[in-house]
């Protein structure tokens, strides 16, 4: 694999087990965080693998909504001498019902999962239609739709799908291939970030409830991590991959049936409003 990737979110979670996938192919990885302490890790561990002797780390320390960040990220692919694979993994959880979290909160979970996956295209696009690349977007299953609870979260994972879609419809002629990434419920260090607003009386039959629901599940219910990662290397290899990938069966079953109940409502609904009977001819 001798190829450049840059991977956003690479200390932990999917993307760290992204990028040590493709430094054990040999590759080139950008890797993008705001823990220096991480990035060192994963560098080192380009150093001393003895299976991918080729493969080497740039650490970015970064926040991705710093205002420089655009301009940093440029930089970095410039100097690696181009980019064949973007990894666009950053991000963060946020649930609380919709009332309660206040604008500072939703601001804040935009700016991060929307307005700097869109400042890493920026960066990176020049070079990603030079080489006719690979984008891989990561959503999640409840971008598709939402939970009690999941509504901003949800809205941000829902922006970054269309946005998308738009994207790969308009770099079709480059050749640029674009997959959002839809993973289930995985056993990673999400949790950790996530921000969680209590809800109050009013909420608790229906976010509180689903809270409570949602810690109870059994570690059994959440999916092995490397899942995901084995997905986004093997469709980054795709001569013609999906615009979309449910990874999990969870993400497949709840994506599913989200579809069907809504093209049932849309067959209920498609002829309304009805003229009212006495307006008839």
């Amino acid at each position: 694999m001798s190829s450049t990737w840059l991977i956003t979110g690479a200390t932990s979670g999917f993307g760290r087990l992204v990028g040590e996938r493709a430094l054990a192919g040999g590759a080139h990885v950008i890797a993008v965080g705001r823990r220096r302490d991480r990035l060192a890790e994963l560098a080192e561990l380009a150093e001393l693998a003895e299976s991918a002797p080729h493969g080497q780390v740039t650490p970015v320390a970064l926040d991705l909504t710093a205002p420089d960040a655009q301009d940093v990220l440029a930089e970095a692919v410039r100097s690696a001498g181009g980019l064949d694979v973007l990894v666009n993994n950053a991000g963060y959880g946020l649930f609380g019902a919709v009332e309660q979290v206040d604008a500072d909160a939703a601001r804040a979970i935009f700016d991060t999962n929307v307005l700097a996956n869109l400042t890493v295209l920026r960066a990176t696009l020049p070079a990603l239609r030079a080489a006719r690349g690979r984008i891989l977007q990561t959503s999640s299953l409840i971008g598709q739709f939402a939970w009690p609870s999941s509504g901003l979260y949800s809205a941000s994972k829902g922006a970054v799908e269309l946005i998308s879609e738009a994207l790969a419809h308009e770099l079709a002629p480059t050749g640029v291939k674009v997959t959002i990434i839809e993973p289930g419920t995985f056993a990673t260090e999400f949790s950790t970030s996530l921000q969680v607003v209590a809800p109050n009386d009013v909420y608790l039959p229906t976010v509180g409830q689903f809270l409570t629901d949602f810690a109870a599940l059994p570690p059994q219910a959440f999916g092995d991590p490397d899942t995901v990662a084995d997905a986004i290397m093997a469709v980054a290899e795709l001569d013609e991959p999906p615009l979309r990938l449910a990874v999990g069966a969870d993400a497949v079953e709840h994506i599913r049936a989200s579809l069907r109940s809504r093209l049932a409502e849309l067959d209920r609904w498609e002829h309304f409003p009805r003229v009212p009977a006495g307006e008839r001819a």
